[in-house]
């Protein structure tokens, strides 16, 4: 194995495979900072390419792209607020929080050691792994799947906050979101309203983009100003480096989660992240820090989706099962170069396995060094007023939506999701069980009608299901054994309470979100009945308690409603020039309202000088048509007035 593992090492070093190697770590960097667009943008831009270089330079190029996209997503997340990719929204949620308490550098520097950590804690596992990982794989069926999604859920709910109506009907209106589509056991298209749009569901990445970015970006628009208001200090790392080195056990912890994470097909970063941030926050005695710049879930979030990229390409390896989008591109150029995937795989070409290994290991250090670099230039980013930076941010978000199918149908749902991610914001529901229940629902559906179909009920007594529930109830035990206690102290002590997450509640908001969600829940009731019985059972686990919930919530409202709406109205303002972008785009395509949105931004919102906001706005302008073209895609024609 070590002769093996030298013979790839020796082979990486090749300079025209080093150059590969770090050409492709640039665009992974670069695609990483763009909100919605991440790591499959980035393999797919470099796909084209890797074909005029032979096996090993073509794999070590796209092992580049993939392997700093988590690393590079930090900057976006913590700076702007706008998760890079899915998988980095807990790191959106603290970091930014810090940002704007002037600790960017504080939060970049855990993120980028954490980030570098998970790396080589992905490589180092499956250095070792290699000959015994098909196995592992193997002993986990259908039953133990289906658990580990549960445990997932079951860390979601440690962020649902101190309001536990709102929390739990969040997490339930992210499942009802995620089986939107085709069903996973039966010929059945749910809640698709005749629209061909809605047959494929939803895209993670317009979800993600939705909740977090497009309502930060109205927030902060509304705000005014800098993202921080306060000087920071972005060249002196100690502080970053300290808090690092105080959490070196969770980064470690989170990373072996992530690795598991991504062992286990359609799992991968997204939920392994927020297992890791769940369990940051079981292991943190004060919990209220979370959700308003708490290191400790930025430590764990990006030491979890690091180790989930090398993991991911476990199962891709041994049993041609893409653990994740990316790991399905690098798929194809595996059989493209004539590799063909399968557990005799770590026999034929063990070179390859540890060539992956080296190379991820190597870029995920040098990306985290650049990362250092450059970080000092853009944080001045937070200082600058947001309208001149949301001009750009908007648009990138826009691409990135817009790449999920080409159809006007993914701006719209953009937006659309971005209204509600704000009427939640500001309505006192968390975001963040949301997506995890939309991450988690269709790998919870496919496994749990696959155990019942071949295991019956039976599959609850097997070990490994008891092993993994155990995850969930001996937590449960604890806190109850604790909550035992304090009654009984005569001191009457309580323990911390959950992290809320989320800001002073608009009541006018709240009565409207629980209105509007309790209808969509009471729709969903009753389409159901036109459902075939095995797709009936996933959107009933979201209904049954998202129905009850949101009624209350309702009835609460209208006992504690006043008429606060007013206070939000600029925002109000801002959510409805983003709306009417969108049917603008629809109706007469993209050149003439993103004109007019950039004079607005620039003008009205940031008060540009005239020619400054006319050269800017040009640079922008060409920017889009850039991506548009590096992308290789069209952009949105008018459906009134074609101007293409």
């Amino acid at each position: 194995m070590i002769d093996n593992a030298l013979i790839a090492l020796d082979a990486l070093f090749d300079p025209m495979r080093l150059a590969a190697l770090f050409a492709g770590m640039l665009v992974g960097m670069v695609f990483g900072m763009l909100p919605g667009l991440g790591g499959v943008a980035a393999v797919s831009i470099l796909l084209p390419f890797i074909y005029y270089l032979d096996d090993y330079s073509g794999l070590a190029m796209l092992l580049g792209a993939v392997s700093v996209v988590y690393t590079s997503d930090t900057i976006t997340s913590v700076l702007l607020g706008a998760p890079g990719s899915p998988a980095s929204a807990p790191t959106a949620i603290e970091g930014h929080a810090l940002a704007k308490q002037g600790q960017a550098a504080r939060a970049l520097g855990v993120g980028f050691l954490a980030s570098m950590v998970g790396g080589l804690v992905g490589s180092l596992v499956l250095f070792f792994a290699i000959p015994i990982a098909g196995p592992i794989v193997l002993m986990l069926s259908t039953p133990e799947l289906f658990m580990l999604a549960l445990v997932g859920l079951f860390f979601a709910s440690s962020m649902i906050g101190k309001d536990l109506a709102k929390g739990l009907a969040a997490a339930a209106l992210g499942v009802l979101l995620g089986v939107v589509g085709p069903a996973q056991a039966a010929a059945d298209f749910r809640f698709t309203f005749g629209q061909v749009y809605l047959l494929d569901g939803f895209s993670l990445t317009i979800v993600a983009l939705g909740l977090f970015g497009v309502a930060e970006v109205i927030s902060m628009l509304a705000q005014g100003g800098g993202i921080s208001h306060q000087k920071m200090e972005v060249t002196q790392w100690g502080e970053g480096f300290r808090d690092f080195w105080r959490h070196r056990w969770l980064v470690l912890r989170a990373s072996l989660i992530g690795v598991l994470g991504g062992f286990v097909p359609a799992v991968g970063a997204s939920a392994s992240t927020w297992v890791a941030y769940g369990h940051a926050i079981r292991s943190t005695k004060d919990k209220s820090k979370f959700g308003k710049g708490e290191i400790r879930g930025i430590a764990a979030s990006e030491g979890a989706n690091n180790a989930t990229v090398i993991s991911d390409l476990v199962p891709t390896l041994l049993f041609s099962v893409p653990g994740g989008p990316a790991a399905a591109i690098f798929l194809g150029a595996l059989f493209s170069f004539g590799y063909y995937p399968g557990p005799r795989m770590v026999t034929q070409n063990p070179d390859l396995m540890f060539l992956i290994v080296w190379s991820v290991a190597l870029t995920s250090i040098v990306g985290a060094a650049l990362c250092f670099a450059i970080t000092p230039m853009l944080a001045r980013l937070t200082r600058i007023p947001f309208a001149i930076i949301a001009a750009p941010l908007v648009l990138v978000m826009v691409i990135g939506a817009y790449q999920a199918t080409s159809t006007i149908g993914d701006i719209f749902m953009l937006f659309m999701l971005g209204a509600l991610g704000w009427l939640m914001k500001h309505g006192g529901w968390p975001r963040a069980p949301a997506l995890v229940g939309f991450v988690l629902s269709s790998p919870m559906e496919q496994y749990f009608w696959l155990t019942n179909q071949i295991h019956g009920w039976s599959w609850l007594t097997r070990p490994g299901v008891l092993i993994i529930a155990s995850i969930i109830v001996i937590p449960l035990l604890i806190s109850a054994f604790r909550k035992l206690r304090q009654w009984q102290s005569a001191e009457g002590m309580t323990e911390p309470d959950a992290p809320e997450a989320t800001e002073e509640c608009n009541r006018s908001v709240a009565l409207m979100l629980a209105a509007l969600a309790a209808a969509l829940f009471l729709y969903a009731l009753w389409e159901t009945f036109t459902f075939n019985p095995a797709s009936r059972l996933m959107p009933l686990l979201a209904i049954a308690p998202g129905v009850p919930l949101t009624l209350w919530l309702v009835l609460r409202g209208v006992r504690e409603y006043q008429p606060d709406l007013g206070r939000d109205a600029g925002e109000l303002k801002i959510l409805a020039v983003l709306l009417a972008y969108a049917v603008a785009l629809w109706a007469i395509g993209l050149t003439i309202p993103t004109l007019v949105l950039l004079c607005w931004m620039l003008l009205a919102q940031a008060q540009m000088r005239l020619w400054t906001a006319a050269l800017y706005g040009a640079a922008v302008f060409g920017m889009i048509w850039f991506l548009f073209d590096v992308l290789r895609g069209d952009p949105p024609v008018g459906a009134l007035i074609p101007l293409n």
